[in-house]
This record gives structure tokens, C-alpha cells and sequence, in this order.
């Protein structure tokens, strides 16, 4: 029986052409929720990028499972169930590499974010997922923060060499553009495990929902893990089930097979 139910944004919550959620998303939220299933985000972005949407969710899983926090209510206050940041000593890595090679970057920290280098691709990027860009800011000022999670603006041929300057890091790659960077042991399975432990809710008893790289690990941790018709092969290859794309219903689609 399903108990909980993990969406990822981008892609999936919400279409890249509309940046909406769909109707017949909605209709399924309303048919999870009429089956007793809790409904959690869980992002690559942080909370001040999170838009507001028209579903009900008690908690999030940001910046790839960085930080995880429920949503207050009447009954209780906002609980930070995990929290995770990136070693000072990999962002400083980082911005050596972002400052000597001019490279635009965005830095979250728990409340906020940060933007140095901007350039054309990072106007792209904000184009894409439509939010407004962080304040810019001097390299110099991005090293005093707490990280949560790296936005790195490169090309994938860069990745290996990066890895490799921040061995207690991972970058899940979800974009040709860029990469996030976060610190190695935070995932989205590990927001969802700390989810489910606060809840009282089984694994088997979760489904999720994903279409980037970084979604990958997830769908693999959860009892059923569905991957959008408009994810790469290779996040399908780790997914049980595959629905149809975010602009034609997927989740829907899959919810009305599941339950």
C-alpha cells in the first residue's frame, strides 16, 4: 500500500514549455490524497527557488537532500529533519576553480543564494526554469557562506577533473549546461529515508516520481519509482515503471495504474 508519494520539480512537477503544473496533475494529487498518501517535493533547488504551487505538501527535500524540512502547521513548527552542508574546504576548492577559470556559479546557502560570473548561459539556465537571478556578488564574498549546494556552469567534459579537486563531493549532473555540486553523501533517497523515519513510513510503502540524473537514486530507493516519458534512457534504465511525459499527464497517467 502506498503511504507517501516524492516529486521531483523540474521536468516533472513542472513542464520546462509552461512552467505550470497540469490538470491532470492536480487531479492526481487530489486522488493521493483521497487514498490517505502524504506528498513531499524533493529538488535539486533550494527553498527561496521553490515557486509557489497549488498542491499540498507537508515537507521538502531541497538542494538534492542538503536540507530537509515539514512545512509548519497549527498542531506543529517547521522541523528540520535533516542537514547536510558542503565542507568549507570543497566550496573554497570550487571557487578557486570558478574565479581562475571565470566560470559563473551560484551558491545556496540554507536562506539564500548567491550568483558570481554571470553570463549568457546562466541567463539560459534562468530562462529555463523562469526565477529571477540571486544577487551578484565578488568571488571573495561567496567563501564566508555555508554551502548547500553549488550550481557550477561548465561543460560535462569538466566534471572528471572537478571530481576529482572535491573528493568529498558528487555532482549529479541533471543538465548539459551545468552541474550540482553537493556534498558526497546527500541524495535525494537520503531526504526521503529521513522523511519516512519522521513519518513512520515503510519504504516499500513510497513512490516517486523523477526525470533528471538526479533523480536517480530515488527512484531506485523507493518502493515504486517512476520515471517521466521525457527522462534520458539512462534514468529510465534505474526506474520500475516509466509514464508518459511531464506535457501529457505522466503523472497522472501513472497514478490512475498504480492505484
Amino acid at each position: 500500500m502506498i503511504k507517501a508519494a516524492f516529486f521531483d520539480i523540474d521536468g516533472t512537477l513542472l513542464s520546462f514549455k509552461t512552467h505550470r503544473i497540469s490538470p491532470g496533475t492536480l487531479r492526481a494529487f487530489e486522488r493521493l490524497h483521497n487514498a490517505g498518501v502524504r506528498t513531499f517535493l524533493s529538488t535539486g533547488r533550494p527553498d527561496v527557488l521553490i515557486p509557489r504551487m497549488p498542491v499540498e505538501i507537508e515537507a521538502k527535500i531541497t538542494m538534492n537532500g542538503g536540507l530537509v524540512f515539514t512545512l509548519p502547521t497549527t498542531e506543529a513548527p517547521q522541523q528540520v529533519l535533516l542537514s547536510n552542508p558542503i565542507a568549507d574546504r570543497e566550496l573554497q576548492a570550487w571557487l578557486d576553480i570558478a574565479e581562475g577559470k571565470n566560470l559563473c556559479t551560484m551558491v545556496f546557502t540554507d536562506k539564500s543564494m548567491l550568483l558570481a560570473n554571470p553570463n549568457e548561459i546562466g541567463l539560459k539556465l534562468r530562462d529555463q526554469l523562469e526565477f529571477e537571478m540571486p544577487p551578484v556578488v565578488e568571488i571573495e564574498q561567496m567563501r564566508a557562506v555555508t554551502a548547500y549546494q553549488i550550481i557550477a556552469i561548465m561543460p560535462g567534459e569538466m566534471d572528471t577533473s572537478v571530481q576529482t579537486l572535491l573528493p568529498h563531493c558528487r555532482l549529479p549532473r541533471w543538465h548539459p549546461y551545468f552541474t550540482d555540486i553537493v556534498a558526497h553523501d546527500n541524495s535525494k533517497a537520503r531526504g526521503m529515508e529521513a522523511i519516512c523515519r519522521h513519518y513512520g513510513i515503510r519504504q516499500e510503502e513510497t513512490l516517486a516520481f523523477g526525470d533528471g540524473a538526479n533523480d536517480i537514486e530515488m527512484l531506485e530507493w523507493a518502493g515504486i519509482g517512476v520515471a517521466m516519458g521525457n527522462a534520458d534512457d539512462t534514468v529510465k534504465a534505474h526506474a520500475d515503471r516509466v509514464t508518459t511525459d511531464v506535457d501529457n499527464e505522466g503523472i497522472e497517467n501513472a497514478v490512475l495504474q498504480i492505484l
